[in-house]
């Protein structure tokens, strides 16, 4: 018995018994040809085998190729500013502390909370004088007015790392910071942190924050 090209058993050799095609080698049987898949597309990313647009393993697109390179993430520029508020807390401090002017000094009904941007190289902490030509980033001039703030009282600089320093450039009254009751060394800059309290004057408090 053969097999005809159709996949008939064939009795007869010449011709097909059931369909009545030729049998061209009737010695042979006719053996059914399996069609072989073509080898799988690689993904020119990953090397993973393709099965649809996009490869499972990295997302590549087949269709229109990589996408264009990502531009370089950009560091998070850091924005400082500075809140001066009138600080009964401090005023109590500086009073109890017994300076010579610590009677005459009262503390305001109300004071309204200011704030100012930190920018440039350096921020300068007083209170204005046209005639010396003096005009601080930060001007403290009231009202109503700290008397115990100089007109150039303290300096803000900048750091190469976004930060700032403080400065007390020599002020007649002195400069703390936090709760150490001793003023900073004059001349000597000291590094500040965000939510640091700045004490200057009489009552006047100056808070400054970093906000990414």
């Amino acid at each position: 018995m053969v097999l005809c090209p159709s996949g008939h058993d064939s009795t007869t050799t010449d011709y097909c018994d059931v369909c009545g095609a030729a049998l061209d080698d009737a010695s042979s049987p006719v053996v059914a040809k399996v069609p072989v898949p073509p080898a799988a597309e690689e993904c020119p990313a990953c090397s993973a085998g393709r099965t649809g647009r996009f490869c499972e393993e990295c997302g590549y697109d087949f269709t229109s190729g990589p996408p264009p390179p990502r531009p370089p993430r950009q560091p998070r520029q850091t924005r400082w500013y500075a809140l001066v508020t009138a600080d009964p807390d401090y005023f109590r401090a500086v009073v109890a502390a017994g300076g010579p002017d610590a009677g005459s000094v009262a503390m305001p009904a109300y004071c309204p909370q200011r704030r100012f941007e930190l920018a440039g190289p350096q921020v300068r902490i007083g209170r204005r004088s046209p005639a010396r030509g003096l005009h601080p980033e930060i001007d403290l001039s009231g009202p109503p007015e700290d008397p115990g703030i100089s007109h150039l009282h303290a300096v803000l600089i900048a750091g190469p790392d976004g930060g700032w320093s403080l400065l007390d450039p020599g002020s007649t009254n002195g400069t703390t910071l936090n709760d150490d009751p001793e003023p900073i060394r004059a001349g000597v800059a000291v590094p500040v942190s965000t939510g640091d309290r700045i004490h200057l004057g009489a009552w006047t408090t100056i808070t400054v924050h970093a906000k990414p």
